[in-house]
């Protein structure tokens, strides 16, 4: 199991600890989480799969996870209206989504977690993922690492781990 100790600003990995942010709303219950709050949400969560950007992040040898390539066109919905609520869609698409493939590089290596996707509820929030960080800045939610970091990490996942965010 993988463990975010919001405070300390650090992500434990067996017996390494590896600097994070969090989203800029700090953390809160997660019955308390609300689309588009900034706050990352309490609880284990589990590890669903990797997303990769084929043109800046390698296949990570020994990747055990499920894993695919984004492409241009992928997207997040995070439309509380949106019946693909916090889930996975396309460009153009008709509602509010947020864009995987992304210039600022956050989201070249994406671990998806599982947080309010069984099923989803909407407004609970959506897009809550691993990923990459810019400098230590906060996220909109979401946990993340420094790339290489988390590079590092993948290979130690397995389906059925978890995320604890304290």
């Amino acid at each position: 199991m993988l463990v975010c100790d919001s405070a300390a600003g650090l992500l434990y990995v067996d017996d390494r600890a590896i600097p994070c942010s969090i989203g800029r709303g700090g953390t809160l219950p997660a019955a308390d989480k609300c689309e588009g709050d900034g706050a990352t949400p309490l609880g284990r969560w589990p590890i669903r799969g990797v997303l990769l950007r084929p043109d800046r992040t390698p296949l990570p040898q020994g990747l055990a996870l499920p894993w695919r390539w984004i492409r241009p066109d992928d997207g997040w919905s995070d439309d509380v209206a949106d019946p693909a609520y916090n889930r996975p869609v396309r460009h153009p698409h008709p509602r509010s989504a947020e864009r995987v493939w992304r210039e600022d590089g956050l989201y070249d290596a994406v671990v998806v977690l599982g947080h309010n996707d069984a099923p989803a509820v909407p407004g609970r929030g959506s897009a809550i993922f691993l990923h990459c960080w810019r400098d230590g800045a906060t996220t909109e939610g979401c946990v993340a690492v420094e790339k290489g970091a988390l590079l590092l990490l993948l290979p130690l996942l397995r389906s059925g781990d978890l995320l604890d965010i304290r």
